[in-house]
C-alpha cells in the first residue's frame, strides 16, 4: 500500500455487499451510521475500498453479535464499568477484547472479570498468536481443543538422563555387582538388564 494508506479494500464485492446489508439492519434496530461509503471506485473499479463505518447503537442489539468481518465499529453508552463489562461478556463471541484507560485499577478489574481468551491493555485486538495456549472460545476460533495448552492431554511426560562421560566408580550412584554393558547399566542384583549381547562387560566390584 501507499505510505500513508491504513485500511486496505474488501476482499471481494461479496465482502461490501455483506457490510451494506449489516449496516442496513443496525439501522432497523435503532443504530445510526457514520460513514461506510465506497471511494476510489473510478481509481480501482475492481477493488471495494470503503470508509470504516461507525454504528451508534443505544443497546446490545442483535446486529452487535455477528460477526460480518467487515469494516463496522459498533459504539454502545454505558454508565459504569461493571455495566461495560457485562455488555461486552454478553455477546456469543469471545476471542480478544481489549480497554483503553489510564486507570489501574479499571485496566486490572477488565483483566480479569473478560470472558474473552486475549485481553489486552491499551492496544487493540488484532495479532491472536496461533502458538498461544488459546484457541478460542464460545462461538469463536478454533476453540479450546485448537489450543497448545489442550495438547497436552494427548501427550504424557518424561524424565530421561542419559551420560555420555568416562566410566567411573562411584560408590554413591553405583551398588556393588552393578554391570554396565555398551554403556547401558543393569542392575545385578535381580533388577532389569537391557544390554547389548556383544557389548563388552564390565563388572564393578
Amino acid at each position: 500500500m501507499e505510505a500513508g494508506t491504513l485500511v486496505g479494500p474488501l476482499i471481494d464485492q461479496a465482502a461490501f455487499e455483506d457490510m451494506q446489508r449489516a449496516l442496513d439492519v443496525a439501522r432497523q434496530q435503532g443504530g445510526k451510521v457514520f460513514f461506510s461509503e465506497r471511494v476510489l471506485a473510478a481509481t480501482y473499479p475492481q477493488a471495494y475500498y470503503v470508509t470504516p463505518a461507525l454504528v451508534q447503537v443505544p443497546t446490545q442489539v442483535g446486529m452487535v453479535h455477528t460477526e460480518t468481518f467487515t469494516l463496522i465499529l459498533y459504539v454502545i453508552p454505558y454508565i459504569s464499568l461493571d455495566e461495560a463489562i457485562a455488555i461486552h461478556n454478553a455477546v456469543p463471541q469471545r476471542l480478544a477484547s481489549a480497554i483503553f484507560t489510564t486507570d489501574l485499577r479499571e485496566a486490572e478489574q477488565f483483566r480479569r472479570r473478560s470472558d474473552c481468551g486475549i485481553v489486552n491493555v491499551n492496544i487493540g485486538t488484532s495479532g491472536a498468536e496461533i502458538g498461544g495456549a488459546f484457541g478460542g472460545e464460545k462461538d469463536t476460533g478454533g476453540g479450546r481443543e485448537a489450543g497448545s495448552d489442550a495438547w497436552k492431554t494427548y501427550m504424557r511426560r518424561q524424565t530421561s538422563t542419559m551420560y555420555y562421560g568416562v566410566l567411573r566408580h562411584d560408590p554413591s550412584s553405583l551398588r556393588a555387582r552393578d554391570q554396565v554393558r555398551g554403556g547401558v547399566m543393569a542392575r545385578g542384583a535381580g533388577g532389569l538388564r537391557v544390554p547389548s549381547p556383544h557389548a563388552p562387560r564390565v563388572d564393578l566390584a
